[in-house]
Formats: structure tokens, sequence, C-alpha cells
């Protein structure tokens, strides 16, 4: 079955004109219109994603009132047409004031039919990628979540949270080892809606973030006049979890005298506020995080053993997010989904250079320096479009360590432009293979040879 051909609406009361138009778009199915009536039945009937509008219509043939009651009629009924108006009145006034009101584009009168066709054409293209944005945007909610929250199609994250769903209802203590911003605690939170105590409070402390002097207490809490400051009896973020669950960030910042404290805690789930001598039992999970070798701490004896063994029951490694090939234009695409619609409606997805600079890119910062680059590219950003210089992103570091086993090497890299491919494109089989450039056989052949799954 052929593919229907794209629609291109006309609207222009020039026969003459109207016919060379007409004539000049094969590859379009093509309508026209004389009026604004006509036009907007045309545009309510077909829906077309272009529209070339001549500005002069009548009743106001010599001007270009009618003609803009057009453009913002088409405007106010599919804001995402793409309409390319002309006029040989003012035309440089007229194209200021078109462009303001919504216009894609603008040329002068008399018509060059070759420029035209060119803009037309680039104006369908936009409107593609535009409603393949939008279509994405709308299945990476979805499609692409696992622990209810967290969004990713790479196996290595998939794995992760296979493991922390087995372990939720049970009550060992979690340790989730990786680097800063890779979604500790959206992974910890994660744990803790798909367990039992999904009903109790979930209570997160960075440890590294709070003064020695205070952390204790924010920990324990403290009976009133415990302390200069102390005016009254406060619960600490233990006890606040209680028959919940406590994530405590970058555990290895505790230090030693509130590890033995924390120690206490866990053998025997009861707990001293500061300035009390009652011992309270609590019920609190405790999972934790750090991006710091506890092993080499150990060691040094900058951590105790023993509190390693009562943190760290099931230890979860999580991987960087350069190690998912995929989820960086997965989650690229629901962080400018969820800012756009916050700070600047206007901007609509990403440009095909964004998408490949962001597949490109290693991450250092992880998911949250792609939320930072996202959020600062929607705010800054000029057009409908997220181009790959909005995001501020280098060229990849050529220098990277190579792997000299060639049949190693073009397998590693195989397996990362398939996954990258087949994230682009939503596990589409078909978009995945026309993106790779290769049959639909020779993809299932790969996808079967390197065991990965669309």
């Amino acid at each position: 079955m052929a593919e229907s051909k794209p629609k291109l609406l006309i609207v222009e009361d020039d026969a003459g004109l109207q016919a060379q138009l007409k004539w000049a778009y094969p590859d379009f199915e093509v309508f026209q219109a004389t009026d604004r009536a006509s036009a907007i039945a045309l545009l309510r009937a077909e829906e077309p994603p272009v529209v070339t509008l001549d500005l002069g219509l009548p009743p106001d043939p010599d001007g270009t009132s009618e003609g803009f009651a057009v453009l913002d009629e088409i405007m106010a009924l599919k804001p995402d047409t793409k309409v390319i108006v002309a006029s040989g009145h003012g035309a440089r006034e007229s194209a200021l004031q078109a462009i303001a009101r919504g216009a894609y584009d603008f040329y002068r009168k008399p018509v060059d039919i070759e420029a035209l066709g060119l803009i037309v054409r680039r104006a369908l293209q936009l409107h593609r990628i535009e409603a393949e944005n939008r279509q994405l945007a709308s299945k990476v909610g979805s499609d692409n979540r696992v622990l209810g929250r967290m969004i990713t199609a790479a196996p290595e994250m998939v794995k992760v949270a296979r493991t922390i769903e087995r372990v939720a209802n049970t009550n060992v203590s979690v340790m989730l080892l990786g680097a800063s911003g890779t979604g500790k605690e959206l992974l910890a939170r994660g744990l803790h809606e798909a367990s039992d105590r999904r009903h109790g409070a979930f209570v997160a402390i960075n440890c590294a973030a709070i003064p020695e002097n205070l952390l204790e207490s924010e920990l324990f809490g403290h009976e009133k006049g415990a302390f200069t400051g102390a005016v009254k009896t406060t619960e600490g973020k233990i006890e606040l979890a209680n028959g919940g669950t406590l994530f405590l960030d970058e555990v290895g910042d505790i230090p030693l005298p509130l590890q033995v404290k924390l120690l206490r805690f866990l053998q025997e789930r009861v707990i001293e506020r500061i300035g009390s001598r009652k011992s309270i039992p609590v019920d609190t999970r405790i999972v934790c995080a750090t991006h710091q070798d506890l092993e080499t701490m150990i060691a040094d004896g900058r951590f105790r053993e023993d509190l390693f063994y009562r943190l760290a029951e099931i230890v979860v490694k999580i991987p960087s997010l350069a190690e998912r090939p995929g989820d960086a234009s997965l989650l690229a695409k629901a962080f400018l989904a969820r800012f756009a619609a916050e700070m600047n409606p206007a901007v609509k997805g990403f440009a095909p250079d964004a998408l490949a600079a962001i597949d490109a890119w290693h991450w250092p910062g992880n998911v949250r320096e792609l939320e930072n680059r996202v959020k600062r590219a929607v705010i800054m950003a000029d057009g409908k479009l997220v181009a790959a210089a909005d995001l501020d992103l280098a060229a990849p570091d050529e220098d990277e360590a190579q792997v000299l086993n060639l049949k190693c090497a073009r397998e590693a890299a195989d397996r990362k432009v398939i996954r990258h491919a087949l994230a682009r494109s939503e596990g589409n089989i078909s978009n995945t293979a026309k993106l790779l450039g290769i049959s639909r056989p020779t993809l299932y052949d790969l996808l079967k040879q390197y065991d990965l799954q669309a």
C-alpha cells in the first residue's frame, strides 16, 4: 500500500497563481481555498500540517486584515499548523506581525516557486519532528517506568529495579552504591513504595549536609533543655520514620561516635533522645546510600565494619547514566515535557542535533547534570525545538580508552548503537532499522545475536 501524501492547504485568491502553486507540489495532496470560510472549512476537515496563506484576501484584497484574521483563526483552532504567509503590502511590517501572531515563515511576492517549495518542505519536516516529540513524550511517562516513577529502558537499570522489588517486602537493610546524581533517593523512595511500609512515612536525610554537632539531634531527637536552644522536645528522623522507611544519604559522612549509636539502634531497635535516658522502641527500616568507597574507609578506621554489615545486608550497585545506553534520551524527553509545561510552553521537543548530542555525551554528572542542562535549555530556548547549542554540550572525549580486541570492540559498539536506536524509536523495530540503516531481518538477527530486547 502506497504511503499517503502529506497535505498542503493553499489559501490564494489569484486563479493563475493557484494553478501554478498546485502543480508545483506533486509530492503533496494539495487543497485550495480562496477566502476565509473555505480555508477554515478545509482546515477543520483535512487538518493539513502546512498552509500557505496570501494575506491579501477578499473582502480586503489590497490590505492584510482578512489574511491576518485567517491566520488568527488557524492558530486558535490548530496551533501546531505551520502557516507560511505572503504579501506584497508593507512586506517587512506584515512579516513581523505575522510571525508574532504564530506564522512559521514569510515570503514576499512575486512568488519564487522553488524558494517557497523549500520553505514548505522544511515546515513539513518540523511539523513531523514536533509530532514525533509529542508522541514520544506521551509514551515516556508510562512504557519505560520501573518502581512506579523511575524512567529507564536499559537492562542494567531494569535489573537494579527488579532487585529492589524482590527485597522490598523484607526488613533487610539496603545499601545503594552509586555516583552522585544517579538517582539513589528515587530508588530508595521506590523501594519504600513497593514495600508493605508504603503507608508509613518516607523520611530522607543527607548526612553530608548537616554539621556533625547537629546530626545526632537530627537523627535521634532531643528533650527540652538538653542543650542551649533546645526549647522543646523534638523527635528525630529515626522516630519520625516509625512504621516507614528512613533514607540515610551519604552515610559515609556519619562521624565515628555517632556510628556507635546508630549501630545500637540497628541491633536493638530502640533509641534514646539527647538529654533522655528513656528507651523508645522504633520500627524503622533503614535504606542508605553513598558514593564513597566504604571498604577503604573501614581499612582506614573511618567507618565501623560492624555497622557496614548491619547497613549492607543487601548491596545494590547503581550504574552511571553513561552505562545505561538510551536512557539519556528517554529522561531528557521527560524532563523537557515537565519543564516546558512549567516554564516555557512554546518549547515542544528536541531538534535532531540535540538528541544526537545527548546520546553522544558521557554525562559525568549523571541524571542530575542532564536534568539541569535540559531545564536551562528550556528556559533559554528561543524556538520550539531545543537545539544542541541550547544544551551547551561539548563533543565527547575522543581519547577514551579503547578495547584492543576488534571482535569485542565491534560487539560493544553494535550493542551500544542498537540500544540507542531502540530507545530513540521507543522500541519500534521498523523505525529502529531505518535509524540504523539496515533491514528488519538484519536487525532481528542482531537482536538475537546480542540477546537484546526491543
